[in-house]
């Protein structure tokens, strides 16, 4: 009987593990690089920088209060990296693709989640793979890397910020336009 138990907690543990939220589950991990940012900061971001006179500062504290949160997960470990894909690969499957890059082994996808119109999303995921040679984070060579990001999303904007964060593939975000 006890072998019979065993058995059956031993497959119930991925399909438990299946429906947790990826960044929750790597949120502590050595292997990951983690990066939440979460709507009180983004509320915080736009009361301390309100008294600003730089357009390009009112043009980012004007996107961040649409925010609602910010995600990102970076690793250079395969096993991890192929995780990543996986739960991509099913998250997208709920979402509309938005666009593909592919330059050499880079490969970088946008996926959303339609919002108020062709240039504002409710969701936007990206995933970047083979990068292993352009992005070094302190000693490791990212590998893939997720980000998520929640909220009122001007996808003309989002670029800036992406940038401005020194996130890989937020430059091809430029001049997309949802169809």
């Amino acid at each position: 009987m006890k072998k019979i138990v065993i058995l059956v907690m031993l497959l119930a543990v991925p399909v438990l593990t299946f429906g947790q939220n990826i960044f929750e589950k790597y949120a502590d991990s050595d292997d990951v690089t983690y990066v939440s940012i979460s709507p009180k900061m983004f509320k915080m971001l736009t009361t301390v920088g309100m008294d600003t006179d730089d357009p390009e500062a009112k043009e980012f504290l004007d996107m961040v209060k649409s925010m609602k949160s910010l995600q990102v997960l970076a690793t250079e470990n395969e096993n991890i990296s192929a995780e990543l894909k996986t739960w991509v690969s099913r998250r997208a499957s709920k979402l509309e693709e938005l666009m593909q890059v592919r330059d050499g082994n880079t490969r970088v996808k946008f996926y959303v989640k339609e919002g108020k119109d062709e240039t504002h999303v409710k969701e936007l995921l990206m995933y970047i793979t083979g990068i292993q040679d352009k992005v070094q984070l302190k000693d490791r060579n990212i590998n893939t890397v997720v980000v998520s990001l929640l909220g009122d999303i001007d996808l003309t904007k989002v670029s800036k910020l992406t940038s401005q964060m020194n996130i890989p593939g937020g430059e091809h975000l430029k001049n997309v336009k949802k169809n």
